[in-house]
């Protein structure tokens, strides 16, 4: 009998990818059935942020994880609702349209700029979706959103009504993290920390009292115009008896209060500090608790403003030099060290964070802790130990969200101001509102019942305000009741660390207070991409690897696997091209086991050998541990398990123990069979415990040798083998490699006949081990 195998490609070519998605997408086999009578599992998707090319390789294999969270749940048995959206607001936005198109926002006419920012986007988002589609994601490209639609910012708008209908809204006058660059607010959430070069200046302060010099070490010189009083720790008993004086400004003759606070270090400069109206978020702490009178130094602009006497108009940075260089003319310096500061910086524009009184819109978070607290103990986390970053950041809350921005490209704050009264007038929701550039959709105030016109606002949402409504605008928030009903709360969030202080905690926030439910039942959070070296990749360092030309390269399931096999999940994962090389030699074997398997038929039954049931003890024990990994959503399991399975196991010891059964060679017909059954056995179950990991190649052999239907439609394998075979594993295996080296070491080929004894326990392998080693009985 002539064995030719049925998949007749040689090797895996990643160009069938293409072949199989055309048929994913004729079959529709990922359509979302909302009238199934399955449990639905609802994923709520991130919208992936569009802000520049290359988009980022950790990013691209964070979604191809999200795909396996989906494609898991599908063979679980679940309807899976896998909703598509794209970013298209804030910040980045209007930064990379300004790089594209060598603008600048505030010399540009805002419908202008709006209509570069659409045009940068389109470009980008369409690479976005093809590098999704060819990664495998069986999410719905048929009607993706996108977050700047008029559909999206109707429905930020209408919450955003609904909540000032709640009083959940106001507007108040406060310190605020403030990018001069970018020229807008930032909420505290958004806050990166960077190492960065500065200089302690040891400047000699008067003390009133008793003329003395106080020396006081600062960063910020700059700032002594606005400082309110200067603090020693209790315990600092260097400074006790200055408690209840007063020390003189240098240059401003303030006269400013001496006072005990165990915020002062001991340690710091001389254990004297300022406080001064801002520094950093610590001054406005202290200035809310000790009450003192605020006066500003630093204007919106970046500039010093008049409180700065002859140092007003300059920049930050030249008004810094300016008072160095001046106090150290009238010898007021003791004495200069450089150091390194942990200096708050924009995360979009890198830009140092200045703190500036703004009047902007607040939403009300204080009063809703121990709310957020308990929604944070009751969902599930994967892993569960990043559960602990979101409970930190919600106890370190101090301030409500200001959700206002001077920006452009966002959803508009739907507010028309009374010319009469001055007070806030809102449409009704439902609509999505200009009002920068419409008219009022009402004639008469509702305060005053003045008709003598409106004045639209002309700021925007911060964007995490539209990001944190993507439940409940997947789910048909006020549009479709029964929709809504159906898949919200979602199943699950996926997500990465580094937004679990914004998108994570900004999503219960909202639709808490929308709803009185938990956003999701379960949170699942992955870890970054770093590179070669380890450091995490991002494109200011300039170490962003593109994941389009690799994809190309290689296809979609290696990458697939490449990342999934990195590490567990919720840990960093590093990115090779070695490994990525590494992942594609195991997809060649598993080809080259699929295409031996095929030249062989599948009897529906058989009598199984103690090697066959050897073998699927195994098997039995590899589902085990799989479904250990696909229950919490880690790939890392069942990818590691899967490779070591096939590759050390199943092809180098079963497979070759009975290639000779398999071929006919000295076994009866009925042994044959049982070699036959095992093998399409053992390949149908690896192939439907791969499938989330690796869906192309999988689905590929699984029409080839089991039917025309996707291997998709399968559900994952149960383990139902309970031989107990396990257990003679290493024997097993420990003595086909004695074999093997005593071959090696004597020069002989593998297939050279060789004496030895087999051991007692391995009797019952005998005939399959004698024909594997050619062993003299």
């Amino acid at each position: 009998m002539k064995f030719k195998p049925k998949i007749k490609e040689k090797r895996w070519n990643p160009e069938l990818e293409k072949k199989i998605r055309n048929m994913w997408d004729k079959e529709k086999i990922y359509a979302f059935n909302r009238n199934t009578k399955k449990k639905i599992f609802s994923i709520d998707t991130p919208p992936p942020y569009v802000s520049g090319r290359p988009w980022h390789i950790g990013a691209a294999a964070h979604y191809s994880q999200i795909d396996m969270v989906a494609r898991t749940a599908r063979m679980m048995g679940f309807e899976v609702f896998f909703p598509i959206g794209i970013d298209r607001n804030g910040l980045p936005v209007e930064l990379y349209t300004e790089r594209k198109y060598r603008i600048s926002l505030h010399e540009t006419p805002r419908e202008k700029f709006m209509e570069l920012c659409t045009y940068a986007l389109d470009d980008l988002e369409a690479e976005m979706i093809q590098i999704m589609e060819m990664m495998g994601m069986s999410g719905d490209f048929d009607d993706y959103y996108r977050t700047d639609s008029e559909e999206y910012r109707a429905l930020t708008q209408a919450t955003f009504i609904e909540l000032w209908n709640m009083s959940l809204i106001y507007e108040a006058t406060r310190p605020n993290n403030y990018c001069i660059d970018c020229g807008t607010t930032i909420a505290d959430a958004e806050i990166e920390y960077k190492e960065l070069p500065s200089e302690l200046i040891y400047i000699k302060f008067k003390h009133k009292e008793t003329g003395e010099n106080l020396i006081i070490a600062t960063t910020r010189p700059e700032l002594l115009c606005s400082c309110a009083c200067v603090l020693f720790n209790p315990d600092d008993k260097r400074y006790k008896h200055l408690e209840g004086s007063h020390t003189i400004i240098p240059f401003y003759d303030l006269e400013v209060p001496i006072l005990p606070h165990p915020y002062a270090k001991e340690e710091f400069g001389t254990g004297l500090m300022m406080v001064c109206s801002y520094g950093d978020y610590s001054d406005v702490r202290l200035f809310r608790e000790l009450k003192l009178k605020e006066i500003i130094a630093i204007t919106p602009d970046g500039k010093m403003g008049r409180n700065a006497g002859k140092y007003a108009g300059l920049s930050i940075e030249e008004a810094r030099k300016r008072i160095i260089k001046d106090l150290e003319k009238v010898g007021l310096i003791e004495k200069r060290e450089k150091t390194m500061h942990r200096t708050p910086i924009c995360p979009r524009s890198e830009t140092p964070i200045e703190i500036v009184p703004m009047k902007e819109y607040y939403l009300k978070q204080l009063d809703f802790i121990d709310d957020l607290k308990n929604i944070a103990k009751k969902m599930k986390f994967f892993p569960e130990r990043h559960r602990q970053i979101l409970l930190d950041w919600i106890n370190s809350l101090s301030i409500d969200w200001p959700i206002s921005r001077r920006r452009y490209y966002g959803t508009e704050i739907p507010i028309w101001y009374c010319k009469n009264c001055g007070k806030a007038c809102l449409p009704k929701p439902g609509k999505y509102y200009r009002s920068w550039k419409e008219n009022s959709p009402f004639k008469r105030c509702s305060h005053c019942n003045s008709d003598k016109g409106f004045e639209g606002e002309e700021r925007t949402f911060d964007t995490w305000m539209d990001s944190s409504i993507s439940p409940l605008f997947i789910s048909k928030y006020k549009e479709d009741d029964d929709f809504f009903n159906k898949t919200f709360p979602s199943s699950i969030r996926p997500q990465a660390k580094d937004i679990i202080r914004t998108w994570l905690h900004y999503t219960i926030l909202r639709c808490y207070q929308l709803t009185k439910k938990p956003a999701f039942e379960r949170v699942w959070i992955m870890g970054y991409g770093v590179d070669e070296k380890g450091e995490r990749m991002s494109k200011s360092k300039g170490n962003v690897v593109d994941p389009l030309p690799i994809l190309e390269k290689y296809g979609g399931d290696i990458f697939r696997f490449w990342n999934a096999a990195e590490a567990s999940l919720g840990s960093d994962f590093r990115y090779s091209d070695d490994r990525i090389k590494g992942s594609a030699k195991f997809l060649t074997k598993l080809w080259n086991i699929s295409r031996f398997i095929s030249m062989f038929p599948e009897p529906k039954k058989a009598e199984l050998t103690a090697t066959d049931k050897w073998v699927l003890s195994e098997l039995n024990e590899l589902i085990k541990e799989c479904m250990k990994g696909y229950d919490n959503f880690d790939f890392f399991i069942p990818s590691n398990a899967i490779r070591d399975f096939t590759w050390n196991l199943f092809a180098s010891h079963y497979i070759e123990m009975i290639k000779s059964r398999a071929y006919g060679e000295g076994f009866s017909e009925k042994e044959q069979k049982a070699a036959w059954y095992t093998l399409h056995l053992v390949l149908k179950n690896l192939l439907r415990l791969f499938a989330p990991i690796a869906p192309y190649i999988t689905d590929y052999v699984w029409r080839e040798l089991y039917g025309k239907k996707s291997i998709h439609l399968e559900l994952l394998p149960k383990s139902e083998w309970g031989f107990g075979l396990e257990k003679l594993t290493g024997q097993i295996t420990e003595f086909n490699m004695k074999i093997w080296k005593m071959k090696k070491d004597r020069g002989l080929s593998l297939k050279a006949e060789i004496e030895i004894k087999i051991p007692k326990e391995l009797r019952q392998f005998e005939r399959d081990l004698v024909k594997m080693h050619n062993i003299r009985t």
